[in-house]
């Protein structure tokens, strides 16, 4: 299922609980965060957050902004009724105690579903003085969102529909950082631990080797390389994670499936190839996954995945954890043909290689057969980087969304190594 098809999901189930309300403004807005590019791995909308028996918090989504999880609380209220102390009824609370009790809730949330922080999203602004007392008295930031969403819808006579949702030119929005522990294994990296060794860069070298394909180097070539966009700084682990975020490029983690799937000869122009061979001859090779290869091979030529991974990791910097080198580089060596191991030769040179580092929330989880310790690992150490996690492994992802915990993640389709 596809992260619009999931918000879809969550959010009708919200509406279905809302129905009775006559407070569609608010449900405008809801749906006016949840259709932000920015935003993924949405887990719940609208619903309470049970802190014990007897303490609930309402958050209005729960999902992961720019690959960080957060909690979203939107208010389509009339600012001249938003005051910052309240009154003397218990029905105007006021802004503050109302913020103080969502921040204290977060502090005190179970690690699985704790935010790194917590976006006040106020759809008609806020009134100056206010305004001036989020940003002073919590250290509030202001945060840019898109400022308007629409919809296409194909009609007959090649005619289409543009459907406007609301505006909100006047939007408010605050991020408020929540105090938390940031990795739960950051004790046990050597200090200063460091990312893998300096790579030189081959972005403009010229590859004579026909193997690589185009389309995986044009693939690379469109991410942001390590060795030059940083002007050369040695990045040490503690560093890089406190100022991420003021560096231009984001990061994307790729998991083992992901890896595979980049240097599968499936997906780098070896399915005609593999299609002209007998079909006694490929089932032979692959035994009982025939079917499994050629529905990759089918798909790969309906949308080629270099095409597909292009889109969303171009300007961006790739990482890899070390479990993931280990275990990829083991595959190949199993599994691949001598072009899809110069492939990962070629393709591991453009990642950094981090060590093994799950965020706090991730290793809370309980170890099951469905929440593997070592897929922890991996999308632990991606969600630690606040870098989304390219995976095929949904059934991972869908084990922790049934947590309630948001989780940043990309989806590919599988591409399996063919020996090519």
């Amino acid at each position: 299922m596809e992260e619009r098809e999931r918000v879809a999901v969550a959010f009708a189930s919200a509406v279905e609980d809302a129905k009775r309300s006559s407070n569609i403004g608010h449900l405008e807005a809801v749906v006016h965060v949840l259709q932000q590019p920015c935003i993924t791995g949405v887990s719940r909308v609208c619903k309470p957050i049970i802190l014990s028996p007897l303490h609930s918090i309402y958050v209005d989504i729960v999902c992961s902004l720019n690959g960080s999880p957060v909690w979203f609380i939107v208010s389509d209220r009339n600012p001249r009724y938003i005051s910052w102390d309240g009154g003397v009824s218990d029905k105007n609370k006021g802004l503050k105690k109302k913020i103080q009790q969502v921040i204290d809730a977060a502090r005190e949330s179970p690690v699985t579903l704790k935010p790194s922080s917590v976006v006040l999203f106020f759809s008609n602004d806020l009134d100056d003085n206010v305004y001036q007392k989020v940003r002073c008295q919590y250290g509030a930031v202001d945060l840019k969102l898109e400022p308007f969403c629409y919809e296409e819808l194909e009609l007959e006579d090649n005619w289409t529909n543009v459907v406007l949702g609301r505006l909100f030119p006047d939007a408010c929005v605050f991020q408020i950082e929540v105090d938390q522990d940031v990795c739960g294994m950051e004790k046990n990296i050597p200090e200063p631990a460091r990312m893998d060794g300096h790579i030189s860069c081959k972005k403009c070298d010229v590859c004579s080797d026909f193997h690589l394909g185009t389309s995986l180097q044009s693939l690379v070539s469109g991410m942001k390389c390590w060795c030059c966009s940083l002007d050369n700084v040695e990045l040490d682990v503690g560093f890089l994670k406190q100022s991420w975020k003021d560096v231009d490029a984001k990061l994307v983690n790729f998991d083992t499936t992901a890896m595979v799937a980049i240097v599968s000869g499936i997906s780098n122009g070896r399915t005609a190839k593999l299609l002209a061979m007998p079909e006694s001859e490929i089932r032979g090779r692959f035994k009982g996954n025939y079917d499994f290869v050629i529905a990759q091979v089918d798909s790969e030529n309906q949308n080629p995945i270099h095409s597909e991974l292009l889109s969303v990791i171009s300007g961006k910097r790739g990482i890899i954890c070390e479990s993931v080198r280990s275990e990829f580089q083991e595959l190949v060596t199993m599994c691949g043909g001598p072009n899809e191991k110069l492939r990962a030769e070629y393709f591991l040179k453009f990642l950094k290689v981090v060590p093994d580092c799950p965020s706090t929330r991730l290793m809370s989880l309980p170890t099951t057969r469905k929440l593997a310790l070592k897929n922890k690992v991996v999308f632990g150490t991606g969600d630690y980087w606040y870098a989304p996690t390219i995976t095929a492994n949904m059934a991972f992802v869908r084990a922790v969304s049934q947590t309630g915990m948001s989780l940043s993640v990309i989806e590919h389709r599988p591409r399996a190594l063919i020996g090519d």
